[in-house]
Parts: C-alpha cells; structure tokens; sequence
C-alpha cells in the first residue's frame, strides 16, 4: 500500500475523519474535492462522493485512476436489516450486492447482469486486519452482505425483499458500486458502515438523528484500521 482512498458518501461520514488527519491539501476536480494528507508517511485520500451509485462510482474511479490510490476503505452508515443490528452497530461486508439491479424479465436473477455477478466479494486481507482490530480494542463488529440501491429504503416490505433475495444484513445507496470499480481495477478494498436506522418506518427520523453519531462510530474504527495497516 503506497497511497490510500478512504471514501464517504456523504459530509458527515468524512468530518471526523478530516479533523483527526488534520491539515489537507484540497484538489478540486469533477464537481468534487479531495483532500490528501499525510499521516505517519502515508498518504491518504479522502472524499465524500455525494449520495447513490453513479456519483460513488465517478469518486473511486478518480481516487484510483487520477490520484493513484492503490488501497481503498469506505467508511459510512447504513440501515440495518439484520436483527442483531441495533442503531450505532459496526458491520463489514464481506460482499455486496445491487438490490435495485432488475433484468428479470430476461430470465436473470435480481442484481445481475451479463458480465458481472450478483455478489462481489470485498479483500479478506483487510477484513482480516478490520477483525484484529475490532478484538484488541473489544469493538463489536459484525461481517455481513451489504445491499446496495438508489433508494432510501423506509418500507418493511422492500426491506422484507432485499432480506430474502439477497440474504442481506444491512443495506446503503454506494458500497456495492465501489465494489465494482475495485474488482474491476484490482484494487483491494474494504467497506465499513455503521447502522443510523432500521430501514423501516421511522428511517428517516432515525437516519437524521443518528447520521453525526453513527459515521463517527464508524470513522474512528477506520482510523485504528488504519493505523495497523501501517505497521
């Protein structure tokens, strides 16, 4: 690892981790900002892409084919759909998936297209690293399958789908498009979220109660993520 992305999809989830790497030079580039730093040698990139699909795939394909990053961590909140889950809970996918992807009617499963896969895996290698972490600092982590889709899930039933189509344990609006760029380019790559609501009813009043507090849970788990790749 000689240069790092880390990614947000919002604000939010990279304000903490902006003040804890401190000053940041600030490129401007694709109607985007991206702030490299460096901390203890490393350098690092970080950005916020803006909500859904498209804008994340635009920011992790410029962090690794302009800015040269080799290594890329997703650090952010999600809705939680696994009962275990409670508002503020860790979890790393291990693979994600598409939920909104729908080619059905020519005979294809939901979240696949000709030439990709309904699931991709993320690096065991980071997972394993995120892992040893989480038990030397008795952080609670779950590892699960991410869902990914352009909606805001707030309905039990579509909840209910994506749990049972895809055996999904949480679900987001970007990991599963980062995921395609990685794989695509090679580049290992990690996805963390923290759980700001319950995909349910209340998502909405719960997301923006708990954005602030959950994306920091989740940042300052990367920062220590970071900090053991480093040794």
């Amino acid at each position: 690892m000689t240069k790092l992305a880390i990614m947000g999809a919002m604000e939010e989830e990279i304000e903490p981790l902006l003040a804890h790497f401190g000053e940041a030079k600030v490129t401007v580039y694709a109607d985007n900002k991206y702030y490299e730093v460096s901390h203890n040698g490393l350098d690092i990139v970080i950005a916020y892409s803006k909500i859904g699909k498209v804008f994340a795939s635009l920011t992790a394909s410029t962090m690794i084919q302009k800015f040269g990053c080799d290594t890329l961590l997703f650090s952010g909140v999600a809705g939680g759909i696994n009962p275990e889950l409670k508002i503020g809970d860790l979890i790393i996918a291990d693979k994600l998936c598409q939920h909104d992807l729908d080619i059905t009617a020519f005979g294809h499963p939901h979240g696949y297209v000709p030439g990709g896969s309904v699931l991709v895996d993320t690096t065991k290698s980071l997972r394993d690293v995120a892992i040893e972490v989480a038990n030397e600092n008795g952080i609670k982590v779950i590892e699960g399958t991410i869902a990914t889709g352009d909606q805001f899930v707030h309905s039990p039933e579509r909840k209910e789908f994506i749990q049972k189509t895809f055996n999904a344990d949480a679900l987001e609006m970007e990991g599963a498009s980062v995921a395609v760029v990685c794989d695509s380019l090679n580049i290992p790559f990690f996805v963390l979220r923290a759980i700001s609501d319950t995909a349910d009813g209340g998502a909405d009043i719960d997301f923006d109660e708990f954005l602030k507090s959950s994306a920091k849970n989740s940042a300052d788990y990367l920062v220590k993520i970071v900090n053991k790749l480093q040794k």
